[in-house]
């Protein structure tokens, strides 16, 4: 007890729990029997620890805490992501306020100022996992950019290159102006936005049938300069004169044919459609075709190329108001409606999108499709929750060749090479600079570097040793689980099982655990630019790290979205507090009390087996028993939030509310009684402390230094053996289950009336029960310790359909109803008096939020908050209202 101070200090235990099982060595892969390998989802070489990365990493670490108790060989994967475009920009922004720019500086200079940053930076999301208590092997980290994870993407780069998997073509990518490189499909972010759809008149080179025009929609009239078609549908008939006539393009004097396609939907705008092949990907499908010219209109940062006078040098949003304002001038402008839709931005720096055509990297997925496919429909691969699967499914049907190319400095450059002289090209493990072919000295290397995820799709594997040492993937691939989030199902799941399903013929991992989005407590995405992101060092520093891991838990349900009830402060940013964070705090400071409890009561404690030798024994142990079968099997079906409802249940309410109470008198107790009690007390905390351990692990750890164990037990609780449930399974007692409960309803039944009527605990009352024969019984052997527990001055057990004694008050128990007679306790006039007059008020407040409610023209004007809050008030009043009738109903 000399180590476990009256108070719970979090930040001093935590500390000192980490250096002990860093001191230890214990993160390392530990031999044993079967295999858990986790890898974490690299976070970001620049990132900071925020919500998701909090949940997701409690997750893991749940997962290889059990199962290393288990005596699994466990292997948890620590690493990083070189995030091409995040690096890069932070880098560029640090260079350009040192009045630095990287093209001043060349490729090779701003490389190294990019490893400088990741040397500087990269480790700080590192420490703040160590900080939460992440029990990941620190001595094994790995590092996108490696040497031996740079080789395995070489490899499979010259592998699909040779396959005929990768080939280079001129296609229309998202391209962002501002960080000037290709963005794939997938991480393109769709947002909604209030614009404009401009009708153009594009006048006819002859007219038809008295026409002079045909006026055309767009919600970009910037890039008509680059039209080489107009297009309508098959279905519109009015139309088919049009078909084949051409049209005049303004401004360029470009004559342009009109055509009819089925992509054209004959219920946009006039029907007539503007055709951009060199902009729009649906426009270069048609322009593919119908053998359309491309003409590509701006240069990488988004401003019209030469070639077009005036708007020449100008960027997207200035040509837009210049050729507008032409039409306008011209007469050409037809009129203009207000039009919302969806536009892509970047990702990253969050600039809208601009479909370009460009020569770039793809990936054929046509050969990766069916294996990868296959993987998750034969269920080698499962999705939990299942609802997932078909996302994953849905977006593999319709997967399209994947743009590989990026615009970048930093990451793994392209390993193809190509002679000046000769042509020759090829993709090549190691760098030359002499053709094979013509001897020439004049190779140059492809300028552009892979995409993020090309390389990250590898991870399960490249960090394990392949391709150089495949070997030690032997019993440790596929890994056993994923556990990441929904928004890179596409970007990175699939990916990475199409990598291992071509490069290694297996799956790369067996399960794949999304877990919920984390939203503001408005319900609103989690921002830095909306100061409502929560910082998850900012909750371990206020509550603790294992409350913070606790609370994240409970909120892994089946729900989609969580919102998380931190209170922000709106001027600051700063975090004011987490009701929910502060009670899963308050689970950490009684787990530790009650331990306190039970460790202070060791006076003469000698080791020896548990035994149950009363009927409350019988029933914590079989409570216990069936704790470990469910936390097993949560954990190992990855139900988290139902692990820890039933963790808080049994240790709070069976172990601490009940069972310590019960044990209290055999404590006061001398000789075995005593002793009895304390070994018993004593096996059934150290379980409970073993099955919280995975969720909590650092108080749960500091309290087991101080549990007497056997000789040679573990040096650390998260070395311990784990309570499997079949060591456990003799002690379920049903019976004895039945009987406690029983007790414990018919106590909690008496205080619940005392609580109601304002009766002092200390006033003993006499008390009837009225149950059927079987759980009269059971009542007849419990009678001594309601007697106890309840403070009743006498105890009947009558059956039930006994008539109701005069002046009590019933509560319903399970099994049974429960009557408190309060003759001579309260005043049943006067109570009655003011329980009427309380019915009066509820019902006149209960009808006018009621009518408040009903009232379509407050609905529609009043905030949805003051409506939730209204809404809240009216339940709270009928709940009230509705208890306030039974009281009423039980005086009579």
């Amino acid at each position: 007890m000399e180590n476990m101070p009256k108070n719970y200090d979090a930040e001093a235990v935590e500390q000192r729990m980490l250096d002990k099982w860093l001191a230890g060595d214990y993160y390392r892969r530990n031999p044993g029997v079967g295999d858990c390998t986790v890898t974490i989802p690299p976070p970001n070489v620049t990132g900071k620890l925020h919500m998701g990365h909090a949940l997701d990493d409690t997750i893991q670490d749940t997962i290889i805490r059990m199962n290393r108790m288990r005596g699994v060989s466990t292997r948890w994967i620590l690493g990083t992501d070189h995030a091409g475009i995040a690096t890069q920009t932070k880098v560029d922004k640090k260079l350009a306020s040192e009045g630095i720019s990287r093209r001043e500086i060349g490729r090779e200079k701003f490389v190294d100022a990019c490893w400088d940053w990741t040397h500087e930076y990269g480790g700080h999301i590192v420490e703040q996992i160590k900080r939460m208590g992440c029990s990941i092997d620190f001595s094994d980290s790995h590092f996108t950019m490696d040497a031996d994870y740079a080789t395995a993407v070489r490899k499979v780069f010259c592998d699909w290159y040779h396959d005929g998997l990768i080939y280079r073509g001129k296609r229309i990518v998202n391209w962002c102006p501002h960080c000037t490189t290709a963005i794939a499909d997938d991480e393109a972010e769709y947002k909604e936005e209030d614009g404009h759809l401009w009708y153009l008149r594009y006048p006819l080179v002859e007219p038809v049938d008295g026409q002079e025009y045909v006026v055309v929609a767009t919600t970009r009239p910037e890039t008509m300069l680059g039209d080489t078609g107009v297009a309508v549908s098959p279905k519109d008939h009015d139309k088919d004169k049009f078909v084949g006539a051409k049209v005049r393009l303004p401004i360029v004097d470009r004559e342009i044919p009109i055509f009819s396609d089925f992509y054209v939907d004959a219920g946009f705008g006039t029907g007539f459609v503007k055709v951009t092949p060199a902009h729009d990907p649906n426009d270069y499908g048609m322009g593919e075709r119908h053998g359309l010219e491309k003409v590509n209109i701006f240069d990488e940062t988004a401003h019209v190329v030469e070639g077009y006078g005036e708007f020449s040098g100008m960027g997207r949003d200035e040509c837009r108001q210049a050729v507008v304002a032409w039409f306008e001038e011209h007469g050409l402008l037809d009129h203009v409606d207000d039009h919302h839709h969806s536009v892509m931005h970047c990702y990253r720096c969050d600039s809208t999108l601009e479909p370009w055509l460009s020569e770039q990297w793809f990936v054929a997925v046509d050969k990766l499709k069916g294996p990868a496919t296959e993987a998750v429909t034969s269920g080698k691969v499962t999705f939990h929750p299942s609802r997932w699967t078909q996302t994953y499914l849905t977006w593999m049907e319709n997967l399209k060749d994947w743009c590989i190319s990026r615009q970048l400095w930093w990451g793994h450059r392209i390993p193809v090479f190509h002679c000046e002289d000769c042509g020759w090209e090829d993709a090549l493990m190691e760098d030359t600079d002499v053709c094979p072919k013509c001897g020439s000295h004049h190779v140059a290397q492809e300028e552009d570097v892979l995409d993020t995820w090309f390389s990250s799709q590898l991870w399960t594997f490249a960090t394990q040793g392949w391709p150089e040492h495949p070997e030690r993937l032997e019993g440790h691939h596929p890994t056993t689980a994923l556990v990441t989030a929904r928004d890179i199902i596409a970007l990175w799941v699939a990916r990475m099982i199409m990598s291992s399903t071509y490069f290694l013929k297996e799956i790369p991992f067996k399960d794949v655990v999304i877990y919920a989005t984390i939203l503001a407590k408005d319900g609103t995405r989690m921002s830095k630019s909306k100061g409502n992101g929560v910082d998850p060092m900012d909750l371990i520093s206020m509550y603790g790290a294992d409350a913070m891991r606790f609370n994240l838990l409970t909120l892994v349900t089946n729900n989609q979205d969580v919102r998380f009830d931190a209170d922000i402060d709106k001027k600051t940013h700063e975090l004011l507090g987490s009701p929910r964070t502060e009670s899963a705090r308050a689970f950490v400071t009684k787990i530790w009390n009650a331990s306190r409890f039970v460790l202070g009561n060791l006076d003469g404690f000698t080791p020896g087996e548990p035994r149950a030798v009363s009927q409350a024994d019988a029933w914590i142990f079989s409570r216990l028993a069936k704790l470990s079968a469910e936390v097993t099997k949560d954990i190992e079906t990855y139900q988290f939030g139902e692990m820890a409802r039933e963790l808080h249940a049994f240790f709070w309410n069976e172990f601490c509310d009940w069972y310590i109470e019960f044990s209290k008198a055999s404590l006061r107790e001398e000789g075995d009684a005593r002793l009895q009690t304390q070994r018993n007390l004593v096996y059934v905390l150290d379980n409970a402390l073993r099955l919280l351990h995975p969720a909590m692990p650092f108080v749960t750890e500091a309290i087991w230094e101080n549990v007497p164990h056997a000789e040679g037990e573990a040096p650390a609780l998260m070395m311990a053996k784990w309570p499997e449930p079949e060591s456990l399974a003799s002690l379920v007692d049903e019976e004895s289950e039945r009987a406690v409960s029983l007790l414990c309803d018919v106590v909690s039944a008496v205080r619940s009336t005392r609580a109601r009527y304002g009766i002092s605990p200390k006033q003993e009352l006499p008390v009837v029960l009225r149950a059927g024969f079987e759980n009269a019984r059971v009542l007849e052997g419990l009678k001594s310790q309601i007697i106890s527990m309840a403070r009743a001055s006498e105890l009947s057990i009558v059956p039930s359909d006994a008539h109701k004694p005069a002046e009590s008050a019933c509560v319903v128990a399970h099994g049974c109803e429960v009557y408190c007679v309060l003759t001579g306790l309260i005043d049943f006039e006067a109570e009655r008096a003011r329980l009427t007059k309380e019915r009066a008020t509820l019902q006149k407040d209960e009808a006018k939020f009621a009518k408040k409610l009903s009232n379509p023209g407050f609905l529609a004007k009043a905030a949805p908050e003051i409506v939730e809050k209204d809404t809240a008030k009216l339940a709270e009043l009928r709940d009230k209202l509705a208890r306030v009738e039974e009281q009423l109903a039980e005086l009579g």
